[in-house]
């Protein structure tokens, strides 16, 4: 069994799952490989809106549904994070480039540890000393993790692969795909589990 993961490195969703979707795929045996495309791409290209163009009442509610959640999953997020939106680009490229390079599990350890600092420890991911430090924290080598990241092929790759997200029908983030099956949301993981114990 494979689980292609698609995550935003901005998403509160997307961070609300991470542990739980980690910890299926390992219960299952199955392979996990994460994806942190251009959610703003597959918007426009799949007639979602960004954040700030959702109507008053779509952002109220979505606050509300924040709280609910982590209070049901007991995951200690920061409601309205400092750091929101920052700049994903550094760490997609560094996410995309570990798993690449190194493989799987430590560019999905990465990008959840980027996502817990935004959520949880109002930290910017973005700011280089607090990358070198997350990169440092997932056993990574952050001088040479950052120096490849650098590279603008990784940035390239992303967009390749946002376009291949597109192209198999993922319009929200985080979207979990096994085979031709779909599942949007971490509200959807009950799903994604039974599905992974049909085989």
């Amino acid at each position: 069994m494979h689980i292609d993961y698609y995550a935003s490195l901005n998403s509160p969703w997307t961070h609300l799952g991470a542990a739980r979707i980690e910890a299926m795929a390992e219960r299952h045996g199955a392979t996990l490989r994460i994806y942190p495309v251009d959610f703003g791409t597959i918007f426009a290209g799949s007639g979602g809106l960004p954040l700030p163009k959702r109507s008053p009442q779509r952002q109220a509610y979505r606050l509300q549904e924040l709280a609910r959640w982590r209070d049901h999953l007991g995951i200690p997020i920061t409601i309205q994070p400092r750091h929101f939106p920052h700049n994903e680009l550094p760490g997609c490229a560094a996410v995309i480039a570990v798993r690449e390079t190194i493989g799987d599990a430590p560019a999905i350890r990465l990008a959840h540890r980027i996502l817990k600092a935004l959520w949880e420890e109002e930290a910017n991911p973005a700011d280089p000393d607090t990358q070198a430090a997350l990169l440092a924290e997932c056993g990574l080598d952050a001088a040479q993790v950052t120096s490849l990241a650098a590279d603008p092929r990784w940035l390239e790759r992303r967009m390749a692969d946002t376009e291949a997200a597109l192209a198999r029908g993922v319009f929200g983030a985080p979207a979990y795909v096994i085979g031709e099956d779909i599942f949007w949301g971490q509200d959807r993981l009950d799903f994604v589990e039974r599905r992974l114990a049909r085989g």
